[in-house]
């Protein structure tokens, strides 16, 4: 299959996995790697620059109608919503939160969906609320590859659990898993 972009959620739990992830990558990865991961709406720094020191591809917080460009990591900005467009590029939202979160994981995957179709893989990690499952289904429901972290590995079991609960997904992976994986592509 021909991937056109990866998709990974997370929240609790998930920050050292993106990281793990991110510092296994080829520098040549061959797609745009769409980060959508709740963390506090007022802290406006850091969290890029701490996944960047680790990371072996590019990674911003985009602006409103960014181009998506592969091998770069996209960050959803701190109290915004990402959404991905049909255009290859992103567009962010201050609308109201979805999930109690902005970004909500559940809007960047329906739209990314929505845009790549059978060309996206989603990828839920770790995290405390459901914010994801429904966004995952829709990844699933639109053709494209679903991956949830093992639950029994999860620092926070109840985002990926939510995501088995709603939807048939293609793998179960552990966090080692999920990184030959992305090697492969």
């Amino acid at each position: 299959m021909n991937y056109k972009a990866v998709i990974i959620g997370g929240s609790a739990g998930s920050f050292q996995i993106v990281t793990r992830i991110l510092n296994s990558l080829n520098p040549n990865f061959p797609l745009p790697v769409l980060l959508c991961l709740h963390r506090l709406k007022h802290v406006r720094s850091g969290f890029v620059e701490a996944l960047s020191l680790k990371s072996n591809i590019p990674i911003s917080e985009p602006y409103d109608k960014d181009q998506l460009k592969p091998g770069n990591a996209y960050l959803a900005p701190a109290n915004y919503h990402m959404f991905v467009e049909l255009a290859n590029r992103i567009a962010l939202s201050t609308d109201e939160p979805v999930n109690h979160s902005r970004p909500s994981i559940d809007l960047s995957f329906v739209t990314a969906a929505n845009a790549y179709r059978d060309k996206l893989i989603g990828i839920i990690l770790s995290g405390a609320n459901r914010d994801g499952a429904f966004g995952l289904k829709k990844v699933v429901d639109n053709g494209g590859l679903s991956i949830v972290q093992d639950p029994q590995e999860s620092e926070v079991k109840t985002m990926p659990t939510s995501a088995l609960q709603l939807t048939k997904v293609d793998y179960v992976y552990t966090t080692d898993q999920i990184i030959r994986f992305l090697q492969k592509l």
